[in-house]
C-alpha cells in the first residue's frame, strides 16, 4: 500500500529529486501519519482570508533543495494574528528561489524525535531512530536498522536507543504514545525500503500521550541509475 501511494506520488511530481516540505506532508498524511494543520501560499498570491488556522502559527519559506531554512532566516515562529502573518509571508517570499510560504499550526510541546532513512552503499536501505534535542547533538544516541521493518522490529529499533526511558514516562511524566510512534517508523522503513527514496528526514517528530505529530519533513527521490 505504501509503495503504490509512493508510486502515485512520484508519477505526480515528474523528474523532481527533492521535494517541498507541504508535498511529503502530503504523502505522510495520505499514509496516515499525523502532519500539522497548513495552507502553502505559492509565490505572488495573498495570504487566504480568512482560512482556518488557529493562532499561534509559523511560517516557512518553501525553498527547493535547502537543507535547513533556519540557516537562511527562512522561518517565522510564534506569529500572533493576521497583521503580523501577512508580514511574515511578504518576508519570506523576498527569499531567492522561494515557491511559496508554508503557514501552519504551531505545534504542541512533546517528547522531541527523529525519524530517518537512507540508502547506505553497502548496507542499502536503512532506517534511523533517535530522541531529538540533546539526546541526537550532545550523545549522539540514536540506533540503525535494515529498511523495512515491521511493528515488532520497529519497536526493538526504538528500544535500543538509551533515551527509550523518557518515552515510557519519566519523572512523573506521562508515556508517549508509541503505537503512534511506531507507526511513523513503519512508514519511514517502507519509504526508504521501496527503492524509490534516497533519503526521508522527519525531524522533529513531536510524541504526545495522544498521538504524534511530524512537524518537519524533507525526501529526496533516488536517482533512476540507482535502481
Amino acid at each position: 500500500m505504501t509503495t503504490e501511494k509512493l508510486r502515485r506520488f512520484l508519477a505526480a511530481h515528474g523528474n523532481s529529486q527533492t521535494f517541498l516540505e507541504q508535498e511529503v506532508k502530503g504523502l505522510l498524511r495520505e499514509l496516515g501519519i499525523a502532519v500539522p494543520s497548513g495552507v502553502f501560499i505559492p509565490a505572488g498570491e495573498p495570504v487566504p482570508s480568512p482560512h482556518s488556522l488557529l493562532f499561534p502559527l509559523v511560517a516557512k519559506a518553501a525553498l527547493p533543495g535547502v537543507a535547513s531554512k533556519n540557516d537562511i532566516g527562512g522561518v517565522r515562529l510564534g506569529i500572533r494574528d493576521a497583521a503580523e502573518l501577512s508580514v511574515a509571508v511578504a518576508e519570506l517570499e523576498k527569499i531567492p528561489v522561494a515557491a511559496g510560504v508554508l503557514v501552519e499550526e504551531m505545534a504542541r510541546p512533546g517528547v522531541e524525535v527523529i525519524v530517518g532513512g537512507a540508502v547506505d552503499p553497502q548496507f542499502g536501505p536503512i532506517v534511523m531512530f533517535g530522541l531529538g534535542g540533546l539526546f541526537v547533538e550532545l550523545f549522539r544516541d540514536v540506533a540503525f536498522a535494515m529498511a523495512p521493518l515491521d511493528r515488532r522490529a520497529a519497536r526493538r529499533l526504538v528500544e535500543a536507543t538509551k533515551g527509550a526511558v523518557v518515552l515510557r514516562g519519566y519523572r512523573g511524566k506521562p508515556p508517549v504514545d508509541m503505537e503512534s510512534l511506531l507507526s511513523v517508523v513503519v512508514a519511514v522503513s517502507e519509504l526508504i525500503g521501496s527503492g524509490f527514496i534516497e533519503e526521508i528526514d522527519l525531524n522533529p517528530v513531536e510524541l504526545y500521550p495522544d498521538g504524534a505529530l511530524v512537524v518537519d519533513a524533507k525526501m529526496k527521490r533516488r536517482s533512476q541509475e540507482s535502481w
